[in-house]
């Protein structure tokens, strides 16, 4: 599948994706969510990325407990780089991966050692002879419409098959502008979800949960990231003057508003997401 050039792609989902590539950088994980920090950091206390990949083995284990226990096949929508499915397989369950992304298919493939099924596809063009128990969209939902993840997964789900969300939700529908103006508004998910013939099981926010993660980020950036730029800068203009003060223009125009949103990233979220876990349930008999 050729993949999209970046023009196509909306400027909220290409800032989620470079996070997402710093996100990998920072971690050396094979998760790439936010986590479950459980128990909670106190006030003052030192984040770690020690601590951070615990609360990622924690996160995992906190999606099994939404998974009913009859659920044995499971399709992984934007899969990742592995590290659910292999937590998942590694318990049972038999995983399929799916995700239009090369390079993740790579490190997914690497990480399960190519003993799971990876589709190199989108979600809404992806098609399969055999239905599925359980969806998985963790952190996924996100980059795909509301109606394509309902109709999709009615598609390929089984009578009476699960769908598992674990994502950033809107929970602010005015919030339309900004780094995270990519993920649904919750009522609209919900309502599109309805729609579709699925009942609501079992919601649980963990935003509380997941908001430390947040807080590393900034954190490691502000520390190492802002610094190693200035560092930079610094040579430049001792170097190159010129190029100097072009760098500082093109930086003040396309690159100081995304930065002072990356900082602020945890009031945003604090003000207008959340963070949800929800298991869906298909009942053909409610399809309109």
């Amino acid at each position: 599948m050729t993949k999209p050039k970046a023009t196509n792609i909306p400027k909220p989902t290409r800032y989620q994706n470079a996070a997402i590539d710093y996100y990998m950088g920072l971690t050396n994980s094979s998760y790439l969510h936010y986590g479950y920090w459980e128990p909670l950091p106190e006030k003052g206390e030192e984040l770690t990325l020690t601590r951070l990949r615990a609360a990622q083995e924690a996160y995992a284990a906190k999606l099994l407990t939404f998974i009913p226990e009859e659920t044995k096949t499971v399709l992984d929508v934007g899969c990742g780089i592995g590290g659910n499915a292999t937590y998942l397989c590694d318990r049972g369950f038999i995983v399929e991966g799916l995700a239009p992304d090369a390079l993740q298919q790579e490190r997914f493939i690497k990480n399960t050692n190519g003993q799971v099924l990876f589709y190199l596809t989108r979600f809404e063009d992806f098609h399969t002879s055999h239905p599925y128990d359980l969806l998985l969209f963790s952190e996924s939902s996100q980059y795909i419409a509301v109606e394509d993840l309902a109709q999709g997964a009615v598609r390929l789900l089984s009578n009476d098959g699960y769908l598992l969300l674990a994502d950033m939700m809107r929970s602010d529908a005015e919030y339309r502008e900004g780094i995270f103006s990519n993920c649904h508004v919750a009522s609209e998910l919900h309502a599109a979800l309805i729609q579709a013939g699925f009942k609501l099981i079992k919601s649980e926010d963990i935003s509380t949960q997941v908001a430390p993660t947040i807080d590393l980020c900034i954190d490691n950036f502000r520390t190492f990231g802002l610094t190693t730029v200035k560092y930079i800068a610094d040579v430049v203009a001792i170097a190159v003057p010129p190029l100097h003060a072009l760098g500082r223009w093109a930086s003040k125009r396309w690159l100081e508003k995304p930065i002072v949103e990356g900082l602020a990233a945890r009031t945003i979220f604090e003000r207008h997401l959340c963070y949800k876990i929800q298991l869906w349930q298909l009942s053909i008999h409610q399809v309109t």
